[in-house]
């Protein structure tokens, strides 16, 4: 068969005349991506706000031919599913975004591309060398809240499917564009578009990942530690008790259950060599009513990880179980101190090693990198567990240098989104497989 002329089939290796058109095809329309992206970007897709970034998406999607799903997460539903966050936002418009490539007669292997549209806050903009959704171009870097987790992952997908089909050909398998919400915060975006019945069998997640693979990430627990104090006037205060000041006591305690997992990271793979995997996180702090009154509560949102193979239950038997038997500051005063789920209940994963996606994967990289494709463990949350513990799917999480995410002036590598993009664009010819456009 002339594979130039009739495509080729997924799992076969590409003749290096269509990688070549494929290639040069990103190329071609990289400036196209790039400012793309820079709108994406200039969308603050903040929680509950995404709905402008998603309508681009939806157009974006349309105007490619894509079959269009748009929908709002259900709590209802979310909540039945032992791996959904918990909710404590409205849903009200917080809608998920798929488009479906559907070839005429599917022969080639299915793939989702997924990724988050959703962005953590900004922080104080006058920290900021510039607004951080005035998303510019400087010295080979975009910059701008999102731009790397993950609005040029987002776009990467969109622009990689266009490669192909500016190289004339027409992947031959099912494809799934996803952009979701509620990465950062619960994973019940992916977790919908997966209760609505979208899977593939291969899913990649092009997340900030220095050009690398994800081997394994752990899971997270969010939660609210409240605890209770016994407001006085501040010339009695020897005879109040003040919950902030009790509050830093308890986080202490949990600091020791931190100590514990990451005294056992030698007992799980793929997490021996880091050197602090499992964090507790202190993300904000509320408490009293007013300076003259001494406090009589406090609030702190925590964020806790755990290893795969760990349950989400398990470890926050582990945490309520330190609060119940916390019963003094070490001063003598009485300790109330609660906890309540308020996002992640999730858990870790790995990627196991040798799938057909990620050789698949591995050769695309080798062709457009040069070198071999390298795989880490990160100590963060991915939404590739949704697809690999609930979906039984190989999840490549796979993207682009960046630097300072969640931070200051974070920025996406421009060249390394090419690669990336170029990565993708052959993993779709490869894994789906071609047919020539003209046919």
């Amino acid at each position: 068969m002339d594979s130039s002329a009739n495509g080729t089939p997924a799992g076969t290796a590409l003749p290096q005349d269509a990688r070549d058109r494929i290639l040069a095809a990103v190329d071609a329309a990289f400036d196209s991506q790039l400012s793309f992206t820079q709108e994406l970007v200039r969308h603050p897709s903040l929680r509950t706000q995404e709905s402008g970034a998603q309508q681009l998406l939806f157009d974006a999607m349309q105007q490619r031919g894509l079959e269009m799903d748009r929908w709002e997460l259900d709590t209802e539903e979310l909540s039945a599913h032992p791996g959904a966050g918990a909710v404590t936002v409205s849903y009200d418009g917080v809608d998920n975004v798929v488009g479906t490539w559907q070839p005429g007669v599917e022969k080639g292997r299915s793939l989702i591309l997924n990724g988050h549209v959703d962005v953590v806050p900004e922080g104080p903009k006058s920290q900021w060398t510039a607004d951080p959704w005035d998303s510019y171009v400087k010295d080979g870097w975009l910059y701008g809240r999102g731009s790397g987790d993950m609005k040029a992952g987002l776009a990467a997908n969109l622009f990689a499917f266009d490669a192909v089909r500016a190289a004339g050909y027409e992947p031959a398998g099912r494809i799934h564009f996803q952009s979701v919400v509620e990465e950062e915060c619960t994973g019940n975006g992916s977790l919908a578009a997966l209760l609505r019945g979208y899977t593939a069998d291969a899913v990649i997640i092009p997340e900030p990942e220095e050009d690398m693979l994800v081997r394994a990430n752990v899971g997270v627990i969010w939660f609210r530690l409240e605890v209770a104090g016994e407001p006085t006037h501040p010339r009695e205060m020897q005879t109040g008790f003040n919950a902030i000041d009790a509050a830093y006591h308890v986080v202490e305690r949990l600091r020791s259950l931190e100590a514990e997992w990451n005294a056992q990271r030698g007992s799980h793979r793929y997490f021996e060599d880091l050197p602090h995997p499992i964090n507790l996180n202190m993300g904000g702090i509320r408490g009293g009513d007013w300076p003259s009154s001494v406090p009589a509560w406090c609030h702190v949102d925590l964020r806790v990880a755990l290893y795969p193979g760990t349950s989400a239950e398990s470890v926050w038997q582990q945490v309520t179980g330190l609060l119940d038997g916390i019963e003094t500051d070490g001063r003598g005063n009485r300790i109330r101190a609660t906890a309540a789920r308020t996002g992640f209940f999730s858990e870790g994963y790995v990627l196991e090693e040798g799938s057909d996606a990620e050789n698949v994967l591995a050769d695309a990289h080798r062709n457009v990198f040069g070198s071999d494709l390298q795989s880490f463990t990160t100590p963060g949350y991915l939404d590739g567990r949704v697809f690999t513990l609930y979906g039984n799917t190989p999840t490549l999480v796979y993207g682009p240098v960046s630097e300072a995410i969640h931070g200051y002036d974070e920025r996406v590598d421009i060249e390394s989104v090419r690669r990336i993009t170029k990565s993708i664009a052959l993993f779709i010819a490869e894994w789906c497989g071609l047919e020539d456009a003209a046919r």
